[in-house]
């Protein structure tokens, strides 16, 4: 392990920073080991936000497993969705003098001092898959999806489906997380002005949630009648769902149902005819936030924006690729 240099060498940070160009920014500091520090000279600190779902499941194997793999010190906690929770992890990973933090955090706002206290311990901070409304120049890059483009994907296939106009209904996930914010403003933004979202309630992402959310949503509509379609923001919630559709009677392929993810789960509701579509959010990040704490630690220059390539996924090859899916 080693730890940051301060004071002087924050000065000449300053001002690379400065001199940096458009998307990228160099490291804060070098390891004592640059430039040729190696996996195994990492410690590194993950406070997972919690289990909710198969993708964040997913995600926690990602990294532990290529910490295994690439000889990494890996300190992880769950945080089981309580911001209190993360920032108490993370300052005990500062305490623990660690090379580098990944933070999913659990939601938006809150993490300017605790991402500050980091700061000047010298430890960077790579924020995964969800975002923060914190100053970007307290963390060092951030590495995930592009909600608010999710959520335009999602909006797409309503419009597809409903040229002439419609009414659904939103489960969303957790409010004020970066996922939820972005997934609802995406699909807001570029849904058809036909299309009327009448009722959004929030499963916090995970199925427990979502099936009584789903139960009072078809007491107070009647399927097919006042709501044609349902937007999901991720697999898990999809699930729940289902079985609360299920016990009233509604068939697969009544109502159209674009959920968030590309989980097993979700392939398996395509196939079973639950799911019209499926928009790609992968959890997999291991390989890709090691490789650029690596970048942190030997003072090489890193993107400030990192996001996954994904897709939309669809029914028709659902069967096909299932057995491929990795979560």
């Amino acid at each position: 392990m080693f730890r940051f240099k301060k004071h002087i060498l924050l000065i000449v940070v300053t001002a690379m920073l400065l001199a940096a160009c458009g998307g990228k920014a160099p490291a804060s500091e070098k390891a004592s080991c640059a430039p040729n520090c190696q996996y195994t000279d990492m410690t590194f600190c993950y406070p997972q936000l919690g289990a909710e779902s198969d993708w964040r499941t997913a995600n926690t194997a990602s990294f532990k497993e290529t910490a295994g793999e690439r000889g990494v010190r890996l300190i992880f906690s769950d945080a089981q969705q309580k911001q209190e929770n993360q920032i108490s992890a993370l300052r005990s990973c500062i305490q623990q003098e660690v090379d580098v933090i990944g933070l999913p955090p659990v939601v938006e706002d809150g993490w300017e001092a605790v991402l500050t206290e980091a700061k000047n311990a010298g430890i960077p901070v790579i924020i995964v898959d969800r975002s923060v409304s914190a100053s970007k120049d307290l963390y060092a890059s951030h590495i995930g999806s592009d909600m608010k483009l999710e959520g335009e994907r999602a909006a797409a296939e309503f419009n597809k489906q409903f040229p002439n106009g419609a009414k659904v209904l939103e489960l969303s996930g957790t409010t004020g997380s970066g996922a939820a914010v972005g997934r609802a403003e995406g699909f807001r933004a570029k849904l058809n002005a036909k299309i009327e979202i009448i009722d959004s309630q929030t499963g916090n992402f995970t199925r427990a949630e979502a099936l009584p959310v789903m139960q009072a949503f078809l007491q107070k509509y009647k399927p097919g009648v006042d709501f044609q379609g349902i937007f999901i923001h991720n697999d898990d919630m999809g699930i729940g769902a289902i079985e609360a559709l299920k016990a009233a009677g509604v068939k697969p392929g009544d109502l159209f149902i674009v959920s968030v993810d590309g989980t097993r789960g979700g392939f398996q509701a395509m196939v079973d005819g639950w799911f019209q579509a499926d928009v790609e959010c992968n959890p997999l990040l291991g390989p890709q936030v090691y490789e650029m704490a690596l970048k942190l630690m030997n003072g090489q220059t890193i993107e400030r924006e990192v996001l996954t390539d994904e897709t939309v996924y669809y029914p028709a090859n659902a069967a096909e690729l299932l057995p491929t899916r990795k979560y």
